[in-house]
């Protein structure tokens, strides 16, 4: 039996502070992501917006990962890692996904950029990634299932004749950043859970123009598509109300 953690309002108003500080981050980074900048710089940028909004870094030294940003570029699905190496370059595409803890209480989002002109097939891409990540939310609804957010994705996702990564999903979310239930990008043809009101969820789609095939590389954090193409990746941290979802990672 899942173990899905209800919120109180108090630790639901610290999960509002945490999200707003990923809301901030993920707003004011769009400036900043331009060719010839590095994910290094990204990287260290976000770090001090953190530290300065008196939270911490949610992902560094989560079971060992070494920066406070995921900086995931083209092919790379999630969980790259930020260099001093990895300059932008126009025409790419850029998944930034940011944590951190305020107060004992994890945020945590992602939003996909694009550097400069980029390609109409790279726009649809990300595009179908951000509607489908709103239809999932707005079935995130008392009385209805996990499933019902799956399945509002996978259809979205479907539609326009794209592949869902389907080895990653979305989570329960709040003292711990990966909590019960998981959320599966895709119709699996099971229920899940009934959703209540003050479950804190992490709904992220992950979506390719290609395969839904992935592999780790040599890293063993960066997770690419096998087939080399394209990725997208948006999410958005949500509270279950009464009155429907409230989009936390939202200024």
């Amino acid at each position: 039996m899942e173990l899905i953690i209800l919120k109180t309002n108090n630790e639901l108003w610290l999960m509002r502070e945490a999200n707003r500080i990923i809301a901030v981050i993920l707003t004011d980074i769009k400036a900043k992501i331009k060719a010839g900048v590095s994910t290094y710089e990204l990287d260290q940028w976000a770090e001090e917006k953190i530290l300065s909004l008196n939270a911490r870094p949610g992902f560094k030294g989560y079971k060992g990962y070494p920066a406070t940003l995921c900086t995931s570029i083209n092919n790379e699905v999630v969980h790259g890692i930020p260099s001093k190496k990895r300059k932008l370059k126009n025409g790419d595409i850029i998944g930034i996904d940011v944590g951190c803890i305020y107060k004992d209480f994890y945020g945590d989002g992602a939003y996909t950029y694009p550097v400069g002109d980029v390609s109409e097939a790279a726009i649809d891409l990300m595009n179908t990634c951000k509607k489908s990540l709103l239809e999932g939310i707005s079935q995130a609804k008392k009385g209805n299932r996990v499933s019902d957010i799956s399945n509002s994705i996978d259809k979205c996702v479907r539609s326009k004749g794209y592949e869902i990564i389907r080895d990653l999903t979305g989570h329960g979310i709040g003292r711990e950043l990966h909590e019960e239930p998981q959320i599966l990008n895709y119709n699996s043809g099971e229920k899940g859970p009934k959703l209540r009101p003050n479950m804190t969820l992490s709904i992220e789609p992950m979506i390719s123009n290609g395969s839904f095939e992935i592999k780790t590389l040599d890293d063993n954090w960066t997770v690419v598509t096998v087939d080399g193409s394209l990725s997208a990746h948006y999410e958005h941290t949500i509270a279950i109300t009464e009155s429907g979802p409230e989009i936390l990672t939202r200024l």
